[in-house]
C-alpha cells in the first residue's frame, strides 16, 4: 500500500512548496521594484509623480483657466463663465480655448517636480535635523515646513510660463503673441529676466498656503 502511495504526488505539499515559491516571487519582485526612502530612486519617482499630476491636470483645464483669466482682466466682454466661453469660442473657434496650452504645461510640469521632489527631500532634511523622536512628536509642523519650503522653489520654477501664459491669455487680439516661442523672446527684449518673475510674489502667497495644507491633510 505504501509503495502504490508512493506513486502518487502529495497534494498537500505540492499546495504549500508552490505557495512558498509564489511567495518567493512576489518577494523577489518586490524588492527589485522597491526603494528606500531618502534615496535616489525615491526623490526621482517622487518628481515624476508631481510632473504627471500637476502638468497633465493643469494643461487639462486650460480652456477653464482661460476664462477664468479673461473675467479677471476684462469683465465687459467676458459677463460671467458661460459667457466666457461661448465669447471665446465665438471669437477663434474652439481652438481658441487652448490658448496658452505649451506655458501650462512647461510651467506645472516644472512646478510638480519640485513641489513634490522638494517635499521629500526638505522632509528628510529636516526630519534629520529634528532628531526621529521630535520628527513623529512634532509631525504635522514637519509637513507644513517641508511643504512651505518646496513650494516656494516650486513657484520659481513655474513663474517664467506663467507669465507668459497670462499675457497670451489676457492680451487684446494683436498686441502680443500668442504661441510661447515668440512670447518668452519678447518678454526677455522688452523687460528683461525680471518680467519672467513679476508675479513671483502673488504665487507665492496663493500657492504656499494651499499646498502647505495640502501635504498636510495628504499625510
Amino acid at each position: 500500500m505504501d509503495r502504490l502511495a508512493s506513486l502518487f504526488s502529495n497534494p498537500i505539499k505540492s499546495v504549500k512548496a508552490e505557495e512558498v515559491q509564489t511567495r518567493s516571487m512576489v518577494a523577489a519582485a518586490s524588492e527589485e521594484n522597491s526603494c528606500e526612502f531618502g534615496s535616489g530612486k525615491y526623490y526621482a519617482l517622487c518628481a515624476v509623480g508631481g510632473a504627471l499630476s500637476c502638468g497633465l491636470t493643469h494643461t487639462a483645464v486650460t480652456p477653464l483657466d482661460l476664462v477664468k483669466c479673461r473675467l479677471q482682466v476684462n469683465k465687459e466682454k467676458y459677463k460671467n463663465l458661460g459667457n466666457g466661453f461661448k465669447v471665446t469660442v465665438a471669437d477663434a473657434g474652439a481652438r481658441g480655448l487652448f490658448l496658452g496650452w505649451a506655458p501650462t504645461a512647461i510651467g506645472y510640469t516644472a512646478q510638480g517636480i519640485c513641489k513634490f521632489g522638494f517635499y521629500e527631500v526638505f522632509k528628510n532634511f529636516y526630519g534629520g535635523l529634528m532628531g526621529e523622536e521630535n520628527a513623529f512628536l512634532y509631525r504635522t509642523s514637519l509637513y507644513l515646513i517641508a511643504s512651505a519650503s518646496a513650494e516656494f522653489f516650486a513657484d520659481i520654477a513655474l513663474s517664467p510660463m506663467e507669465a507668459c501664459k497670462v499675457r497670451m491669455q489676457t492680451s487684446l487680439p494683436g498686441t502680443f503673441p500668442t504661441t510661447l516661442r515668440e512670447a518668452a523672446p519678447k518678454i526677455m527684449a522688452a523687460e528683461g529676466l525680471g518680467g519672467f518673475y513679476k508675479s513671483l510674489v502673488p504665487l507665492w502667497g496663493r500657492q504656499i498656503p494651499y499646498t502647505m495644507m495640502k501635504f498636510a491633510c495628504f499625510e
